[in-house]
């Protein structure tokens, strides 16, 4: 049975790294095997921190997502419309993976800190890659605006390849919101546009594998929460909500101002790490 203690750890792992270009499912791999957490139930732990961050991102971004749909729903080819839009062609690489290639992708990877490792280096070549090729951060956080600026800062070629990034994700170690970030910024989206759109576009597709995977759990034979208690899941949840909430704050306003390539490093000497020690 997990302990209190390491519920709360790991789910203030997993709400700080979901965020974070760090890749939140390495994070937790690593320090599932550091606390020595048995592997029993350990899916439904990580379904309900999953869900815990995907509410602090709601939280953050409430204001936001609640104008796009006022403005969705007036019926008219706006500015709010074409966002969603474009959040829309970002999903369609990363739905097509999780319907008909995820196991595949899932039993290819496999769950070893030896991928996690190689994962996390191509992570921070990403990062590394963003500061050279993306456009540099001011700083006031904003860059001038040209004249041939896509309409919501980001067009629906650069919304596709975003979501391109966003479907290789699903290997342990190669950071969701770092692949986004950086194939963005690469293309030549914006600082500013790239920070809310990166967190925006995931939204839907982490919702829909929360829900199938709670699906799963509730017409499974064991009940959920077998092997890790309700307690356990509960601090879990608290934990990654409110270390959630922090870490999306704090990477937007990173995403305007610094450079990624600090959070490559760190990739690197984890990476590094496991290559000696695993």
């Amino acid at each position: 049975m997990m302990e209190w203690w390491q519920a709360l750890l790991l789910g203030i792992v997993q709400g700080l790294t979901e965020f974070l270009p760090v890749s939140s499912s390495g994070h937790l791999m690593i320090f599932k095997e550091l606390l020595g957490v048995d592997a029993e139930g350990f899916l439904d732990f990580t379904v309900t921190v999953h869900f815990a961050t995907v509410l602090s991102t709601l939280v953050v971004f409430w204001s936001v997502i609640r104008n796009l749909l006022k403005g969705f729903f007036r019926f008219k080819y706006n500015d709010e419309t074409d966002y969603i839009c474009k959040i829309l062609v970002s999903m369609i690489p990363v739905a097509l993976v999780g319907f008909f290639f995820k196991d595949r992708v899932e039993a290819l990877f496999g769950d070893s800190l030896t991928t996690v490792a190689v994962c996390l280096v191509i992570t921070a070549v990403l990062l590394v890659l963003s500061d050279i090729l993306g456009k540099k951060p001011s700083l006031s956080g904003t860059a001038p605006v040209s004249g041939s600026e896509r309409r919501n800062g980001i067009s629906y070629g650069q919304a596709f390849l975003v979501g391109v990034a966003q479907s290789f994700a699903v290997a342990p170690g190669l950071s969701r919101s770092g692949s986004t970030i950086a194939t963005g910024l690469i293309a030549g989206v914006r600082r500013e546009v790239m920070a809310q759109f990166s967190f925006l576009m995931v939204l839907i597709p982490i919702l829909g594998e929360q829900c199938l995977d709670l699906l799963k759990a509730v017409v499974g034979s064991e009940p959920i929460g077998e092997g890790v208690g309700v307690l356990a899941l509960a601090i879990g949840f608290a934990g990654a909500f409110f270390a959630g909430l922090f870490a999306c704050k704090a990477m937007i306003a990173i995403v305007r101002k610094a450079r990624l390539s600090w959070f490559a490093l760190y990739c690197l000497a984890v990476a590094v790490l496991i290559f000696i020690f695993a």
